[in-house]
């Protein structure tokens, strides 16, 4: 038997190491400007950093204390730009901060060191004029324009109180919104596959090597060897693109990232509105209490300088512990660890600079451009909030080498399903129960929040819920599995019940297993 040929390599302009939220975000606003692309990630589309995060577009109100002001406007601004292209999987939230007089916040801002040297007689208090004060500037500085701003609460009096201590009696409410997280992550890729961009999952880099003024790029996918030659090469590795960058593309760099560990809990629902609160700590972190998933309350995030394998991240006990006791302080019932029904732990590739404490380290994002042949950027830090901006930023480092590029084009631009207004999910809803009388409110509900406007074309044709195939709980049925694996994707029922959604929380293991075999199956 004659050994086949080995496939000839394939020229793109562009290949992208990584498929978290940087990566495919630079992939579609690329292949969006008219270039060819190809990306290429070692698990699935947003299994590391990118499904970990607190699932919010904010500005960062805490980033005001560290005087960030450019990487909180740039945050703000983006808020309502992103809020726009996706109203299925972001939408506004409103966030009550407690107030109460005897408070005290660690020194060590830059904010802190200014309080302590002209108003030393506060001791590390922080007035409520002041907070005030911040939040003017956090509702200003982004050009706020369907958000509303803040407002000053009597927690004695307002629903928001009821959960919380007693000595709380006052507040302040202000906005951000919500994402879904690991959607927005694969939303991206599609748009960008749909842009001719090739996307590549399961499929690890082996190697990526300057050869005759190209990039030489290896991909061992499954088992099969493939080839690209490509002119520039971006490393949106994450938690990895310091291992990309000396193992991978083998070269030396003085350069490299911070890696602090996000660990989250999930327990049963604490409160009964659907407002969230943002909790301080004397310690000088800050926590969030969520609503989730209707049934659920997401507290979070630590911050922990992470050693080791970042998919080795957990929520450790004494995180569970710290996260707990931080919102014991706040509310009248305390939080334990028997509350708790699921925990999840992220890496942040920050870039290093050198700070003290993980708290302060920049959550702005750097892009190194490596010159010395072909080009390589460098992708380095960055916030869920800001990915759009800087795959504009990286796209834009690359436009000298690519004069056909087209020019910047991703604001305002609608991710599949999310082509109807902001105010638009309960109309969708509404149309989507008239059409499909079988779906109850919850059900129509989380489609319509998981796909939008795609939602009608994944049930079209099922007038009843026996036409949607097998049932695997939790109202998730064969023909929303088959269109995560058609379209999105998905080949474990991992992807589909922790990334595709959180039906985790709600399906036994016995379900999860029998997804598990089908899709194996099916694929």
């Amino acid at each position: 038997m004659t050994e086949r040929p080995a496939p000839a390599p394939r020229d793109v302009d562009l290949f992208v190491v990584g498929g978290g939220i940087n990566g495919c975000g630079i992939a579609r606003d690329a292949a969006g400007r008219g270039l060819s692309v190809a990306l290429a990630e070692m698990n699935d589309l947003a299994s590391a950093t990118s499904s970990a995060s607190t699932k919010l577009f904010h500005g960062g109100l805490r980033y005001l204390e560290y005087l960030e002001v450019r990487l909180v406007r740039e945050s703000l601004i983006e808020r309502e730009t992103l809020l726009a292209a996706m109203p299925h999987i972001s939408w506004p939230m409103r966030f009550v901060l407690p107030y109460h007089p005897a408070m005290r916040f660690e020194g060590e801002t830059p904010v802190s060191r200014i309080l302590s040297f002209a108003m030393p007689w506060m001791k590390g208090r922080r007035p409520a004029w002041l907070i005030r004060l911040g939040l003017f500037f956090y509702d200003n500085l982004g050009g706020r324009k369907i958000l509303p701003g803040t407002r000053t609460i009597d927690l004695t009096r307002d629903p928001a109180g009821a959960p919380l201590r007693p000595e709380f009696r006052k507040a302040f409410e202000y906005s951000d919104c919500w994402v879904e997280d690991s959607r927005l992550v694969v939303l991206n890729a599609r748009d960008a596959e749909a842009r001719g961009a090739t996307i590549l999952t399961r499929a690890r880099v082996t190697s990526a090597a300057r050869e005759g003024g190209v990039w030489a790029v290896t991909v061992d996918r499954g088992g099969e060897t493939l080839h690209f030659r490509a002119r520039a090469l971006v490393n949106a590795g994450g938690p990895w693109v310091e291992d990309v960058i000396r193992n991978t593309v083998r070269i030396n760099t003085s350069e490299g990232v911070r890696l602090v560990r996000g660990s989250h809990i999930v327990t049963r629902k604490l409160f009964d509105h659907d407002r969230c609160y943002f909790f301080q700590g004397e310690d000088g972190r800050i926590i969030f209490a969520i609503p989730y998933e209707q049934d659920f309350t997401l507290i979070g995030t630590t911050d922990k300088d992470h050693e080791g394998d970042p998919r080795a991240a957990v929520c450790t006990p004494e995180e569970q512990d710290y996260l707990c006791a931080f919102a014991s302080r706040y509310f009248r019932k305390p939080v334990t660890r028997a509350d708790i029904v699921w925990t999840y732990s992220g890496v942040r590739p920050l870039y290093d600079d050198g700070s003290k404490s993980a708290t302060a380290a920049t959550r702005d994002y750097v892009l190194s451009l490596d010159e010395n042949g072909p080009p390589l950027l460098n992708v380095f830090g960055g916030k869920i909030t800001t990915y759009r901006r800087l795959a504009e930023a990286a796209v834009a480092k690359l436009a000298p080498f690519f004069p056909q590029a087209k020019a910047p084009w991703t604001a305002g631009v609608a991710l599949p399903g999310g082509d109807f207004p902001v105010s638009g999910v309960a109309d969708l809803t509404d149309r989507l129960r008239a059409a499909h009388p079988y779906l109850d409110p919850y059900w129509a509900g989380r489609l319509i929040r998981a796909y939008g406007t795609e939602a009608a074309a994944m049930l079209e044709g099922a007038a009843a819920h026996a036409d949607l195939g097998r049932d695997f709980g939790a109202t998730l049925t064969e023909r929303e599995v088959r269109w995560l694996m058609d379209r999105e994707y998905a080949r474990t029922a991992e992807d589909v019940v922790w990334r595709r959604s959180k039906l985790g929380l709600r399906m036994t293991p016995d379900q999860i297993a029998a997804l598990d075999a089908f899709m194996s199956g099916a694929a």
